[in-house]
C-alpha cells in the first residue's frame, strides 16, 4: 500500500525506483494530458483569425476580439461543472473511466471546431456553436487535470508521488509549448490570407485526431491500486463525495485553493500573457517575445520535473516554500530587466520559466490533503473553482492594476500569490499536517 508521508518531511522514505509499468503509466498519462491541454489552449493562439471569422464583418476589431476572449473564458467557467460531475463518478465508479472519458470529451469538440462553419456561412449560429464547443472543452479539462493527478499519484510507488505528479504536470505544460510551436509554424509558413481561409482549422483538426489517439492509448492503463482496494474493502464513499468534502474538509479545500491561486497566476501571467505584456508596455520585439515564450515553456517542463524530484526528497511543504520564494525573486528580476530595456530578457525568461515549474509541487500538496474515498472530488472542487475564479479575473485585474500601479503590476500580482503559498507551506511545516497520512 503506497504511503504519503508528512508534507514537511522527505518523501523518499521506503521508496523504490520506478518500474517499467510505472514509467508506462506516467508516459501514457502525460502524453494524453499534453494533447488535451494543447486542445484547450490552442484556442487563444488563434484568437485573432477567429475574431475575424466568427462575428459580423462590420464588428469593431476590438469588440470581436473581446467576444472571442469571452468565449475562451467560458471554457474556464465551465471547468467546475465538469470537474464536480466527473469527480463524483471517479470517486464512486473508478478513476480510469473518467480519465479516459475526459480526453474523449476534449477531442470531440476540438475536432468539431476545426469543421465549424464561419459567420459568412451560418450567421449567428457560428459563434453560438463555437461557444458550445468551448464549454464542452471546459467540462473536459475540468475533469482531466484533477483526475490525472489522482490517477498517477495512486499508481506511484512509495516515495515517488511527488515526481509522478510533477511528470504529469510537466506533460500538461508541454501542451502549451506544442500549441505555441504549432501556431508559430502555421503563421510562418502560411500567408495571412491562407490562415483566414483554411489555415486556422489545422491546429484544431490535428488536436482532435491526436486526442482520439490518446483515447486509444489510455485503454492500456489499469485502474489505480488505491481505488481497487477501496472497492474490494467496500470503503467507497456511501454519500455524495462533494458533500463529505464540504462538511468535513474545509481546511483542505482552502489550502488547495490557495496553492491553486499561485499556480494560476504563474502560468497565466508569466507564460501565457507575458509575450503580449513584454511587447506593449516594454517594447520587446514580437519575435523575441515569442521566442522567449517557447524557451520559457520548455524550461517550465524541466522545472516541474526538478521540483517533483525535490518534493520526494525534502517534502512537499518545504519544496513549495523554496519554490515560492525563488519564484518571487525571479519574477522581480525579469520585470526589473524589462523596465531597464530587456537586455537580459531571454536568459531571465528561461530562468523564470524553470522556476514557474515550482507549480509541480501543487498537485502533491492537494493529493495529500484529502483521503482516498473523496480525493478526486476534493481536489476537483478546490482546483476548478479556484482556477475558474482566478483564471477569469486575472487578465482584467492585471490590466486594472497596470493603469494604477504601473508596468511592474504583473510582478506584484505574481509575488502576492506566491506569498500566499509561502504562508501555506509554513502552516504545513509548523502544523506537521498530513503526518502519517496514507494514500489509501
Amino acid at each position: 500500500m503506497a504511503q504519503v508521508v508528512s508534507s514537511s518531511s522527505p518523501m523518499a522514505t521506503s521508496s523504490r525506483t520506478l518500474a517499467g509499468r510505472d514509467i508506462q503509466t506516467l508516459l501514457l498519462a502525460s502524453l494524453g494530458g499534453a494533447l488535451e491541454f494543447y486542445d484547450f489552449v490552442v484556442f487563444v493562439f488563434f484568437a485573432l483569425p477567429l475574431s475575424h471569422l466568427f462575428f459580423p464583418p462590420n464588428t469593431a476589431p476590438w469588440l470581436a476580439q473581446l467576444q472571442v476572449y469571452g468565449i475562451f473564458a467560458a471554457g474556464y467557467l465551465a471547468r467546475p461543472l465538469g470537474g464536480i460531475v466527473m469527480a463524483h463518478f471517479g470517486d464512486r465508479q473508478g478513476r480510469k473511466r473518467m480519465f479516459t472519458l475526459s480526453v474523449f470529451l476534449m477531442a470531440l469538440p476540438t475536432l468539431a471546431i476545426g469543421l465549424l462553419p464561419v459567420y459568412a456561412q451560418a450567421g449567428l449560429l457560428a459563434p453560438l456553436l463555437l461557444l458550445l464547443m468551448r464549454i464542452v472543452q471546459g467540462v473536459a479539462i475540468g475533469g482531466e487535470v484533477p483526475g490525472a493527478w489522482v490517477f498517477v499519484a495512486e499508481h506511484a510507488p512509495p516515495g515517488r508521488v511527488g515526481f509522478a505528479c510533477a511528470c504529469l504536470t510537466s506533460g500538461l505544460t508541454a501542451g502549451i509549448l506544442i500549441g505555441s510551436l504549432t501556431a508559430a509554424w502555421i503563421n510562418h509558413h502560411l500567408a495571412p490570407e491562407q490562415v483566414l481561409a483554411w489555415g486556422w482549422r489545422l491546429p484544431f483538426l490535428l488536436g482532435g485526431v491526436f486526442g482520439f489517439i490518446a483515447v486509444w492509448l489510455r485503454r492500456w492503463l489499469s485502474e489505480t491500486p488505491v481505488f481497487a482496494q477501496l472497492r474490494e474493502r467496500k470503503e467507497l464513499s456511501r454519500e455524495l463525495p462533494l458533500r463529505t468534502v464540504l462538511a468535513g474538509h474545509g481546511g483542505s479545500v482552502l489550502l488547495s485553493m490557495a496553492v491553486t491561486w499561485t499556480l494560476t497566476a504563474a502560468i497565466l501571467v508569466l507564460i501565457l500573457m507575458l509575450p503580449n505584456l513584454a511587447q506593449k508596455p516594454f517594447g520587446i520585439a514580437p519575435d523575441v517575445a515569442f521566442l522567449g515564450n517557447s524557451v520559457a515553456a520548455f524550461c517550465l517542463g524541466l522545472g516541474c520535473l526538478a521540483y517533483g524530484w525535490l518534493t520526494d526528497r525534502i517534502g512537499a511543504a518545504r519544496a513549495l516554500l523554496v519554490g515560492s520564494l525563488a519564484l518571487i525573486a525571479a519574477t522581480y528580476a525579469l520585470f526589473a530587466d524589462l523596465e531597464a530595456g530587456g537586455t537580459h530578457f531571454l536568459p531571465l525568461y528561461a530562468l523564470t520559466g524553470f522556476l514557474v515549474g515550482s507549480v509541480g509541487v501543487v498537485p502533491t500538496v492537494m493529493v495529500m490533503a484529502f483521503p482516498a474515498p473523496i480525493r478526486y472530488s476534493g481536489i476537483s472542487f478546490a482546483y476548478n473553482v479556484a482556477y475558474a475564479a482566478f483564471g477569469a479575473l486575472t487578465a482584467t485585474l492585471i490590466s486594472y492594476l497596470g493603469e494604477r500601479v504601473g508596468r511592474m503590476a504583473p510582478a506584484h500580482y505574481v509575488a502576492m500569490t506566491a506569498v500566499v503559498s509561502v504562508v501555506a507551506a509554513l502552516w504545513l511545516i509548523l502544523s506537521k499536517r498530513n503526518k502519517d497520512k496514507q494514500l489509501l
